[in-house]
């Protein structure tokens, strides 16, 4: 069941998820806002064959991350990609669309295995699991294509996967996503270059961005990217789901969102949450143009937790701080892309001192410039005793 909330009194030209659903029955609970029901199809072959070797493994948890910015000139721009071509990137990656919500600035999908935001000139992609996210990119391309969109600039970007072993291609090592990446992206992106950010630990930061000659970030907000490891036992027991309840997944997610303080998060922003079975938990959040998303494997002995918002610096570390006090982790990395010429100092600093109220230890710190994305800097953190 897949379940799509629009927002407000907006134009059709305003919020193109309706567009996306014409065929959609009205359904009329309490207002605001109302509620498009779709029943899906079940899970692809692909798809079970990716559960098949997360089973065998254990679920990865550590998520990989695309962001590719467009350029054209309808300012509905990727808002107007259909659903069946997002159907066919989204089947290609295995995965599946499971929730959504929408406001006039962009939608935000929850997947079967992590999120999908889509803004008129921007899309970010970000999957777990033993998803193939890179073969997403020559479909997009094609249907970007066709609706007068030129690609100006990629980022990619995931941590050190939990279970290396399981990833198949084109995941199975960085060096072959560099390899996928060059071959498949158009020769226009020619300023590319792709870095493994050490640190004291197993865990790195893995970059690849490509980008058009001049093109050069404009941005003046942050986007934050934390992986926490090793959660608190009792916290994590939050995000499975009550024996033989028979509530929906939207609303176990929106009890879990309650129950757990994600919602204080950002308490102005919109939460749109889906809880799985018989564990698990994501969540994306719309507030005016900047979102936030959580996705949680509270296994005991693999725990992990993602915590990616966009913002100014001063409010992505105070959502910082109140998403990891959320989890209390044993181990946490934060990654934090600013535009070029900014103070990494400053950020880490940041970062740090947040960090060490809440009890941690900063272990490591690196940080590099990429053509067309700006800085990107990345920090590791033990709990104080660990």
């Amino acid at each position: 069941m897949l379940t799509i909330i629009i927002l407000g009194c907006l134009t059709h030209a305003a919020l193109p998820l309706s567009s996306l659903f014409p065929h959609l029955p009205l359904i009329p609970p309490p207002p605001p806002p109302p509620l498009y029901i779709l029943d899906r199809p079940s899970p692809s072959p692909t798809c079970i064959h990716c559960f098949v070797r997360m089973a065998i493994s254990g679920f990865e948890g550590f998520e990989k991350r695309l962001e590719l910015h467009f350029s054209g000139d309808d300012p509905l721009g990727l808002r107007g990609l259909g659903v069946d071509a997002l159907d066919e990137v989204l089947d290609a990656v295995q995965c599946t669309v499971v929730s959504a919500a929408g406001n006039r600035y962009f939608d935000a999908y929850i997947l079967s295995e992590s999120s999908l935001f889509v803004y008129p000139y921007k899309i970010i992609v970000k999957t777990c699991g033993t998803t193939q996210l890179l073969r997403s990119i020559p479909l997009l391309l094609r249907h970007t294509g066709d609706l007068g969109l030129r690609l100006r600039a990629c980022r990619y970007s995931r941590g050190c996967f939990i279970f290396p072993e399981a990833q198949p291609f084109p995941h199975s090592s960085f060096e072959e996503e560099v390899i996928f990446l060059d071959d498949c992206l158009p020769p226009t992106l020619c300023f590319r270059k792709a870095s493994v950010l050490p640190s004291s630990s197993s865990h790195s930061w893995h970059v690849y961005s490509a980008t058009t000659p001049g093109r050069r970030s404009r941005n003046t907000t942050f986007t934050v990217e934390v992986c926490m490891m090793d959660l608190d036992r009792t916290l994590a027991r939050r995000f499975f789901r009550k024996e033989a309840d028979e509530w929906s997944g939207d609303d176990a997610g929106s009890d879990m969102t309650a129950s757990t303080g994600v919602g204080a998060i950002n308490p102005r922003a919109l939460i749109c949450s889906f809880a799985f079975h018989p564990c698990g938990y994501s969540m994306n959040s719309l507030d005016r143009d900047r979102y936030s998303t959580i996705h949680v494997t509270p296994e005991d002995g693999h725990s992990y937790a993602s915590f990616e918002c966009v913002g100014r610096n001063d409010e992505t570390i105070k959502w910082l701080r109140r998403a990891v006090d959320v989890f209390r982790p044993g181990a946490v990395s934060v990654s934090l892309c600013m535009a070029s010429g900014g103070d990494d100092c400053q950020a880490f600093s940041a970062v740090a001192d947040v960090l060490q109220l809440l009890g941690f230890v900063c272990r490591s710190q690196a940080a590099e410039e990429f053509p067309g994305t700006g800085t990107v800097t990345y920090q590791t953190f033990v709990a104080r005793g660990k």
